[in-house]
């Protein structure tokens, strides 16, 4: 039988292994998530929590990357897959998938579908460039990571606009 999967224990995982980098001297801010196959970098600061694929009803005359509306502890959230929003082929649905639920700062109840989250990253030290079109790091391994600014994507009509 499969473990069964404790969303306040990854939490905890996760804060635990922030608080050891912090006093290890680095400070790690960043989460590593996969986006189809493309490696981006997302500020803990901009996401509230991450969660597996919840249970979606449906939205009728949506776009593609639309998923649907999920009831998330009483509250309602519009999950949008990114990969498919980011003009990939749509995220097939695994159990490795996450979505990333948006900080309330932002004023959005908004989840954006990932393929999977690889966990925390310290780009700090890594090779970095900015563009117009944002900031891209590339790691030790020369694997290239694209850093996701949530509060952007949250501007862009096209994002606001799930109908078709």
């Amino acid at each position: 039988m499969a473990r069964r999967f404790s969303l306040r224990e990854f939490q905890q995982n996760v804060l635990d292994r922030m608080q050891q980098k912090q006093t290890a001297g680095g400070h790690v801010s960043t989460l590593g998530v996969q986006v189809d196959k493309g490696y981006w970098l997302v500020e803990m600061g901009d996401i509230s929590e991450v969660l597996p694929m919840p249970p979606l009803t449906e939205v009728p005359l949506t776009r593609s990357w639309y998923c649907g509306v999920s009831n998330i502890r009483g509250n309602l959230y519009s999950i949008s897959d990114l990969a498919a929003f980011m003009g990939g082929a749509e995220t097939m649905r695994e159990a490795q998938n996450r979505v990333l639920l948006v900080n309330p700062k932002f004023a959005f109840n908004a989840g954006l579908l990932v393929t999977r989250v690889l966990g925390l990253r310290d780009a700090a030290n890594w090779q970095h460039e900015e563009t117009a079109a944002g900031i891209s790091y590339q790691d030790e391994q020369g694997q290239a990571w694209h850093k996701l600014d949530i509060g952007k994507l949250l501007q862009q009509p096209e994002f606001l606009q799930i109908g078709t």
